[in-house]
């Protein structure tokens, strides 16, 4: 294999690991608890604000 195709293979394994990468941020950042969709009862006992998950 020449020093070309596997450079080839380098930068194609690193565009198929950016794909995955923006892949699972997009499922993380996603509505984790489905509060905002309203699939989930809020938390009531915590303040309105200052606290996170």
């Amino acid at each position: 294999m020449t020093e070309v195709a596997k450079l080839d293979d380098v930068k194609q394994e690193l565009e198929e690991l950016r794909a995955l990468v923006n892949t699972l941020l997009t499922i993380i950042m996603e509505e984790a608890d489905g509060v905002q969709s309203g699939s989930a009862q809020p938390i009531t006992t915590l303040p309105r604000v200052g606290y996170s998950m």
